[in-house]
């Protein structure tokens, strides 16, 4: 009976540490880490709930380490409920070995933050920014992907020599007319 309450204790202190590592953003942060970073970003727009989501990030996991060497940043921002914030969130990052950054965006409007990280970007997730912010690197994609087409983007992010002022920038300040309405996230089984 002592080993298991020293379990849970150990579980307990081991969530909450690791729950405080969750910081909550607006998506200002996320514009700003968008625009400061200086290497290649991979933002990736996930929730608990969303299994094509859970499906892919431990590739992405797999190939940002791979590809450490290279200046690759992976964030998972999580779009869960503001229930979720942040122990279920932790739990489930720990259950499911995510060991990456990740942090939760406290946003609600999908009209308002979508059109900041990308234009085209109607509200579903999966979705995935990859970027290099020194040579303006820039895809979106909306809906899940494999690894090896995560692997390609990442190998072209690494490999561009384009110029910043050479790449579209498809995110804006201003409110987007092509997203009809906000993302309703599912409810968790």
């Amino acid at each position: 009976m002592k080993r298991i309450i020293t379990g849970f204790v150990f579980l307990f202190v081991g969530l909450t540490v690791y729950s405080q590592q969750i910081p909550k953003w607006k998506i200002t942060d996320v514009q700003q880490m968008m625009k400061a970073d200086d290497g290649i970003l991979v933002l990736n727009f996930w929730a608990t709930f969303c299994k094509p989501c859970v499906a892919e990030i431990p590739s992405f996991i797999k190939l940002v380490e791979k590809h450490k060497k290279d200046n690759v940043k992976l964030v998972l921002i999580s779009l869960d409920l503001p229930s979720y914030y942040p122990e279920k969130i932790a739990a489930f990052a720990i259950k499911n070995n995510f060991k990456t950054n990740i942090s939760w965006l406290e946003e609600t409007n999908a009209d308002y933050f979508c059109p900041k990280v990308d234009l085209s970007w109607s509200g579903s997730i999966p979705a995935t920014l990859v970027i290099n912010t020194k040579t303006g690197f820039r895809k979106f994609f909306e809906g899940q992907i494999s690894g090896k087409e995560f692997e390609e983007t990442l190998n072209a992010a690494i490999n561009s020599t384009a110029t910043k002022s050479s790449v579209a920038d498809h995110s804006t300040d201003g409110p987007n007319p092509n997203v009809l309405s906000p993302m309703q996230p599912a409810t968790p089984n």
